[in-house]
């Protein structure tokens, strides 16, 4: 039970964008359809406050810490976001078209937040 999420882990890159993954998406689930919208917001807000925290940790930085901090957030958003949706190309549509809900094939768990 250890092993799942740590503070060490939170404190790293992968650990960070996982939670931050994670807690979007429950949160926007919990939501419920109308909280699509927020879970860009909710996903900056969750990189922000874990990027912050883990500078306010970090004793043997300067005050530089915060400006990186900043800059932390926006790769820990990034990766949650997922960075192979930022093409317009790339990106799935966040409403199922009418022939996916006939056959059944709605999306249920993890939809585009973009």
């Amino acid at each position: 039970m250890n092993d799942l999420f740590t503070w060490a882990a939170l404190g790293s890159m992968a650990g960070a964008s996982a939670a931050t993954l994670l807690a979007t998406n429950v949160i926007g689930g919990l939501i419920g359809p109308s909280g699509d919208k927020l879970r860009k917001w909710i996903a900056i807000a969750i990189a922000l406050l874990l990027s912050y925290v883990t500078a306010a940790f970090a004793d043997d930085a300067g005050g530089e810490k915060w400006i990186i901090a900043f800059f932390n957030a926006l790769v820990i958003f990034s990766a949650a976001l997922g960075v192979n949706q930022f093409p317009p190309g790339n990106r799935q549509a966040t409403q199922p078209s009418p022939t996916q809900v006939a056959q059944g094939r709605e999306p249920r768990v993890f939809r585009s937040w973009v």
